[in-house]
């Protein structure tokens, strides 16, 4: 069990449970249930210590003993340990292991991510690479920027785009993860608001919080895209220093905001002395297989992130910025701490890559169609009250359980051997119960077999019948 290195307050924690009164159970179960599930996500890391139970209970509303029940069911769970001075710090039973890391559940499917196979193409690319590799072995292999040829090759897309880039302004970075947590780190001040589309990307908001961001959430829905009324006000009432959006296939609604709308935004956003984050690392995989005008047209402050972890292979761990000639130096000065470049050899291979980009985005849109076509008509026969959006791209379906039960059915789900994203995984407030984040991007055994699980666990729901033994009907009646 490791020490605790941090405390969540009550206040944190609250932010983090949202609506977990929405349940079939006791508030107890509930309670337990919610940061059971928290803690599995990783939401809550392993040794953080919860707040004290007065504490939560005065922040939540309810009785010290309803807390005190579901402390007492998540240590019993051995989700909880308690130690006298150090209070009670997340934990994890034996033989289970927290979303983020599965090597030993081999029974446990991992429909929590949208993830793709690398493409054959990568192999003959990776070969290739190493032929080039010898031209740079006597460089020391130390370069914050990224290499010239590959800045190029990628300022000249964006150029062929619509968007006039030169290579000093790309820099290539381990990611889009990396490339938005740099960013932030960069550019944001402790205690700063940042406007963040609600649902969103969680690491995204996981990186913006770390560098010390107020998280300021905007809405979006499958049904109706950004709410415009929303964004005119929550500019100019909150004052945001950074917004980070996905305009072009948003994860998770899969939705492309329109032209005329990335405009008003990105004047909004310069009428405010907002920097806006666009990140574009799904934008091939539009359903129309449209080339759009990168949202960067509309305003020169603004910094676009891309990758190919979701096109090509996520084991090609490289992305890049795309910003003004100041914002790339200053990120390449906030660099070192973190870390002193991108390895060569996969560089090389990404360069080997880019001429037949479009061509193999092209085989990746196919395939998917193909997923989305047989994850909609298992579900449809399976689970026919679940309603899935129409989207415009991407690798999930942002689907409606129909009622606020989503947290639980994940943790349902998990007994049945299926791991997947609940709707408050992707928001900033612990909304969006009706909600899970199911992808079509799996082989076709895979998907067939998570959708068998997510029927057992749904009907377990409705039954009743998933309820561990545990001690909580003895505190029923005190509750």
């Amino acid at each position: 069990m490791a020490t605790a290195t941090t405390t969540l307050t009550a206040r944190a924690l609250s932010a983090q449970l949202g609506d977990w009164r929405a349940h079939s159970g006791t508030l107890a179960q509930a309670l337990s249930d919610r940061v059971r599930l928290l803690i599995l996500d990783g939401r809550i890391t392993l040794g953080a210590r919860l707040p004290a139970e007065r504490q939560l209970a005065d922040h939540e509303g309810v009785s010290r003993t309803t807390v005190a029940a579901a402390y007492a069911r998540l240590r019993e769970l051995g989700y909880l340990v308690s130690r006298r001075g150090s209070g009670s710090v997340a934990a994890l039973p034996a033989g289970d292991v927290p979303a983020f890391d599965i090597v030993d559940r081999p029974d446990l499917l991992d429909f929590s991510k949208a993830t793709l196979p690398a493409l054959p193409a990568v192999v003959d690319a990776a070969a290739a690479a190493v032929q080039r590799l010898p031209h740079h072995l006597g460089l020391a292999g130390f370069d914050l920027f990224g290499l010239d040829e590959l800045r190029a090759a990628l300022a000249d897309r964006y150029t062929a785009r619509g968007l006039p880039t030169s290579p000093d302004q790309m820099l290539i970075t381990l990611g889009a993860q990396h490339a938005i947590a740099l960013i932030a780190t960069a550019l944001i001040g402790r205690g700063d608001r940042a406007l963040v589309e609600n649902p969103s990307y969680p690491h995204a908001l996981e990186a913006l919080t770390a560098a010390g961001a107020r998280l300021v959430g905007v809405p979006v829905s499958a049904d109706a895209g950004w709410d415009d009324d929303a964004l005119a006000q929550l500019f100019p009432r909150s004052a945001p220093s950074l917004a980070y959006l996905m305009p072009d296939v948003h994860n998770p609604t899969g939705r492309i905001m329109p032209d005329e709308q990335r405009a008003r935004l990105a004047a909004l956003a310069d009428r405010h002395g907002t920097r806006l984050i666009v990140d574009e690392t799904m934008a091939d995989l539009a359903v129309d297989g449209v080339s759009r005008q990168p949202m960067a047209v509309h305003s020169p402050r603004i910094i676009t992130v891309g990758s190919v972890g979701k096109s090509v292979w996520g084991g090609i761990r490289l992305g890049w910025i795309r910003a003004d000639r100041d914002t790339i130096a200053e990120l390449a000065r906030a660099r070192p701490p973190g870390d002193l470049g991108s390895p060569t050899l996969e560089q090389l291979l990404l360069l080997e890559l880019l001429p037949r980009y479009d061509e193999l985005v092209g085989e990746r849109r196919a395939q998917l169609r193909s997923g989305e076509a047989l994850l909609r008509e298992l579900l449809a026969a399976q689970l026919p009250d679940w309603r899935l959006p129409q989207i415009e791209g991407g690798l999930v379906l942002w689907t409606n359980l129909g009622r606020p039960v989503a947290s639980e059915l994940a943790l349902v789900a998990r007994a049945e051997g299926v791991q997947i994203g609940a709707g408050p995984r992707f928001s900033v407030d612990g909304a969006f119960e009706r909600y899970v984040r199911l992808p079509f991007c799996y082989p076709e055994p895979l998907i067939r077999r998570a959708v068998d699980g997510l029927e057992r666990a749904w009907q377990r729901l409705d039954s009743g019948s998933h309820r561990p033994a545990t001690s909580d009907a003895l505190v029923d009646a005190v509750v």
